[in-house]
C-alpha cells in the first residue's frame, strides 16, 4: 500500500551549482509522525519546500495522496498544511481573519465553527480579535499553525515550529500535535530540539549535505546505533584502575567512587558479567549498578561525525 507521501529520487541543484538534495527517496504512511534531523543547510527545508510546491525540483517525483505535485498540483496542495520557520503575518489583521483568509485561499467555503475549534485547540480563541502585531512570538507561531490547519489538511509540515517558544508553550503545542496525530493527520517536522523528536516521532530521518542518510523507526534507530553507559558505584574509592583491568575501557569517576563502562547494545556479549566478576576477584566491592541509554542527540551526533570521517577519508 502506497504511503500518503511518496518521494522517488528527488534532487535539487541551483543555478550556482549548489546541490541542495541528491536522490532522496522515502515513503511516509498516513497518520505517522516523522522527524527530519540534520545540521543547518542539510536540505531539510528544501525538501519540505519542494513537497509543498514552493521550490521546483531538478529531478525525481513526489506524490501526495497519489497526486503528483507538478502534474496535479492543485489536488496535492489541498492535502498539505505548512508551518514555516519564518513568522510572516499581516501585522494589522485580526487573528481570526488571518485564519479565515487562508482557508479561502484553498477554495474552502466559510466554516466559522471549524475555525473556532482550531483556535480553541491552540489557546487562541481569547485572542481572536487581537491584531497579530500585539501577539508574543509564541502566540504568533500558534497563529501560523492555525492558518496551516484552516483547510483541514491530511498532511502537516512543521518547519522548526517551536523555535523561540518558551518551555510551557512548547509542551502545549506538542499536546496539540499529539491530538492531530490521533485525528489521523500525518505530521512531518524538522526540529533542533532533539528531545522533542525522541519523544514524539514514530520514525526519524537524518539528512546531511542533501542526502538522506537513513530513515528508521525510532526504537530501531536507538537500538542499532545507541550505546549504554554502565555506572558501577564502589564501596571504597579507588586511586586508579587496577592494572589487571586496564585496556577494558573503564573510567574512574566521582573521585574514584565509581567506574563507568560503555558497551554496544547490539553485541552478543556485553562483557558486564565478566567485568563484575573481575572486580570481585580484585577484592573491589560493588555498592550499586545503573545503566543509561544513549540519547537521540548522541546518536545523531555520532551519525554526523561518521559522515564527516567518511568524507575526509
Amino acid at each position: 500500500m502506497a504511503g500518503i507521501i511518496e518521494i522517488d529520487d528527488l534532487s535539487k541543484q541551483y543555478g550556482s551549482g549548489t546541490k541542495a538534495l541528491s536522490n532522496v527517496s522515502m515513503s511516509i504512511e498516513e497518520g505517522e509522525i516523522v522527524a527530519l534531523l540534520g545540521p543547518n543547510g542539510a536540505g531539510k527545508t528544501t525538501l519540505i519546500s519542494i513537497i509543498c510546491g514552493l521550490v521546483v525540483p531538478t529531478g525525481g517525483t513526489v506524490r501526495v495522496g497519489g497526486h503528483d505535485i507538478r502534474r496535479d498540483w492543485r489536488a496535492a496542495r489541498r492535502l498539505i498544511g505548512l508551518v514555516p520557520q519564518e513568522i510572516a503575518l499581516e501585522p494589522f489583521e485580526k487573528v481570526i481573519n488571518c485564519v479565515r483568509f487562508t482557508r479561502g485561499l484553498y477554495g474552502q467555503p466559510p466554516d466559522d465553527a471549524y475555525i473556532e475549534q482550531v483556535l480553541r485547540s491552540l489557546a487562541l480563541w481569547d485572542k481572536r480579535n487581537a491584531v497579530t502585531k500585539e501577539l508574543s512570538g509564541g502566540m504568533k507561531r500558534r497563529v501560523l499553525i492555525a492558518k496551516a490547519l484552516s483547510h483541514r489538511p491530511k498532511v502537516l509540515f512543521l518547519d522548526e515550529p517551536t523555535a523561540g517558544v518558551d518551555v510551557a508553550l512548547r509542551r502545549e503545542m506538542w499536546q496539540v500535535v499529539e491530538q492531530l496525530r490521533r485525528d489521523g493527520v500525518t505530521i512531518i517536522l524538522t526540529t533542533h530540539y532533539l528531545e522533542e523528536a525522541e519523544e514524539m516521532a514514530d520514525r526519524i530521518g537524518v539528512i546531511d549535505k542533501g542526502q538522506l542518510l537513513l530513515i528508521k523507526p525510532k526504537a530501531e534507530l536507538m537500538g542499532e546505533f545507541g550505546r549504554k553507559h554502565l555506572t558501577i558505584e564502589l564501596d571504597v574509592p579507588l586511586a586508579a584502575i587496577p592494572a589487571d583491568l586496564a585496556g577494558r575501557g573503564l573510567t574512574l569517576t566521582q573521585g574514584g567512587r565509581a567506574v563507568t563502562y560503555d558497551y554496544d547494545t547490539r553485541a552478543a556479549r556485553t562483557g558486564i558479567a565478566r567485568l563484575l566478576g573481575d572486580l570481585a576477584a580484585q577484592g573491589i566491592t560493588v555498592r550499586d549498578v545503573s545503566t543509561k541509554q544513549s540519547s537521540l542527540e548522541e546518536v545523531f551526533m555520532s551519525l554526523i561525525a561518521d559522515r564527516k570521517a567518511e568524507d575526509a577519508a
